[in-house]
């Protein structure tokens, strides 16, 4: 048995950014929500209950504060990259998705941001 489409996944992880390209966005940070959805390689056979058959979430719930801190990000889209970056560097990963949202931009809607998506080649 070959299980495809096997995915680890963190949500709306909250950390506050200094994010914006308005002066008034770069006076402090701003709470970011970011989902991140990791596609692993295939199992073959049985699932071994064994954190070695599959991505540890740690690594990336540990890598995005070091990412964030003490920098500023202009775009969304620039945070949303090197978060992509950084999960396409983990062995087992295939391909991933992030997220990411600022949920206080604006009173009537729940959230404005931006996502992207990148395919692992030759990933083991």
């Amino acid at each position: 048995m070959e299980f495809l489409n096997r995915r680890i996944h963190i949500r709306e992880f909250s950390l506050p950014v200094s994010i914006g390209f308005y002066e008034a966005e770069k006076l402090r940070p701003q709470r970011v929500l970011i989902d991140v959805d990791l596609l692993l390689a295939p199992l073959r056979g049985a699932m071994p209950d064994d954190v070695r058959a599959t991505v540890n979430y740690d690594l990336i719930h540990q890598a995005i504060p070091p990412l964030v801190a003490g920098r500023h990000f202009d775009l969304q889209e620039t945070l949303c990259h090197e978060i992509l970056s950084l999960c396409a560097g983990l062995k087992g990963v295939t391909g991933a998705r992030v997220w990411v949202r600022k949920p206080d931009i604006y009173a009537d809607c729940e959230s404005a941001g931006y996502s992207a998506e990148i395919v692992v080649p030759d990933a083991v």
